[in-house]
């Protein structure tokens, strides 16, 4: 064998010029789902702050919800929405950010360092109302949208947008009029929304090689173009 073999072999201790500009190749590692995580946080902080607007055990005031809207239904579900855009589900992506920013935005409105609710003190007392029913019909509006693209996906996603469409209609409503009761019935759906959060959590969590059971969630055939 010549010296330029030995050295394009890289034999005899000369280094192999080819091999050393190659590019370290670096082990890929495949991204967890982070559906089951994004829809706990949204359905636990979706139950507590339901419960309250139904009142329960005659809670009247949501403060005790601003923590878990805070970290839990706003900063956990913001992160596994930048999760789901690095797993390429870009309706994952947008549900789970969007409504992460809702629970931080919502959970401002009752900081007392914030002012937002004091900056109505010394308006019409029908004001404030007017101002948080036309952030939440916003948010109605948001999520009819998102019930519109989850019309091909699963039953278990359509309901949970379906019942979350209804629950913002009837809280935003209840704002406009005035109304308990029907924030009450805002509070009861947004409580099922919650359950049906849970179930299709749990049903993404159950994965089939890993638990005794699955739970299904209607899957809706693709189109076939």
């Amino acid at each position: 064998m010549s010296h330029l073999e030995k050295a394009e072999n890289g034999s005899e201790g000369v280094p192999s010029l080819v091999n050393a500009q190659q590019p370290l190749r670096v082990p890929s590692r495949r991204l967890g789902n982070p559906g089951p995580l994004g829809l706990f946080s949204f359905a636990s902080t979706t139950l507590i702050l339901s419960l309250y607007n139904t009142g329960v055990r005659g809670i009247d005031t949501p403060n005790v919800v601003v923590g878990m809207a805070l970290f839990v239904g706003g900063l956990v579900q913001l992160l596994a929405g930048m999760w789901e855009f690095a797993c390429g589900n870009t309706f994952g992506a947008t549900a789970f950010s969007s409504y992460g920013g809702f629970w931080m935005s919502f959970a401002t409105i009752y900081i007392p360092g914030s002012n937002i609710t004091a900056a109505y003190a010394n308006g019409p007392s029908a004001e404030l109302d007017s101002a948080l029913g036309i952030y939440l019909i916003t948010w109605f509006a948001i999520t009819f949208l998102l019930l519109i693209a989850s019309l091909r996906r699963n039953m278990g996603l359509i309901a949970l947008f379906f019942f979350l469409t209804i629950t913002f209609m009837l809280l935003a409503i209840s704002k406009f009029m005035d109304n308990a009761a029907v924030n009450k019935a805002g509070g009861g759906f947004g409580v099922v929304t919650a359950l049906i959060a849970y179930y299709v959590g749990l049903a993404e969590l159950l994965v089939r090689d890993e638990s005794w059971l699955v739970l299904p969630l209607g899957v809706i055939a693709k189109r076939i173009d």
